[in-house]
């Protein structure tokens, strides 16, 4: 198990924003949602691995390098530390605060909070009990 000092352990962490996602629904806080949507499918897309090559033995007739059978979709997935987890997060955290940046450069005020109020939902997660920044 992944136990940094400062940092949830990665699986925890992913739990807390799926549960934090449903919550947010409920309570119809579109900012946290929009936030916690993309964070989760930035972990989802980074814990991904690529395509083994097909062996062509055994592949569909329709498409050409296909495999076919049970399990022949499966993949295992790669396992995030709570570093990379946490490294993520705080991309995630400067890329909406930088946008809310431009955003205020170019008038539009209204996106930028927006922005940054996604910001701070995922910032939330980057803290440590003390509400000191991990």
């Amino acid at each position: 198990m992944d136990t940094t000092p400062g940092h949830r352990p990665a699986r925890e962490l992913r739990a807390l924003l799926r549960a934090d996602l449903v919550a947010a629904m409920k309570a119809r806080r579109p900012e946290a949602v929009s936030a916690l949507r993309t964070a989760l499918a930035a972990i989802d897309n980074a814990e991904a691995v690529t395509a083994p090559a097909g062996t062509g033995a055994a592949g569909s007739e329709h498409v050409a390098g296909a495999s076919t059978g049970v399990g022949s979709t499966e993949a295992p997935r790669r396992v995030l530390s709570a570093e990379e987890l946490h490294g993520l997060l705080h991309a995630q955290v400067a890329e909406r605060r930088a946008e809310a940046g431009r955003y205020t450069d170019h008038g539009r005020h209204d996106a930028a909070e927006r922005l940054r109020a996604e910001a701070d939902v995922l910032a939330g997660y980057l803290t440590d009990g003390t509400g000191g920044t991990v």
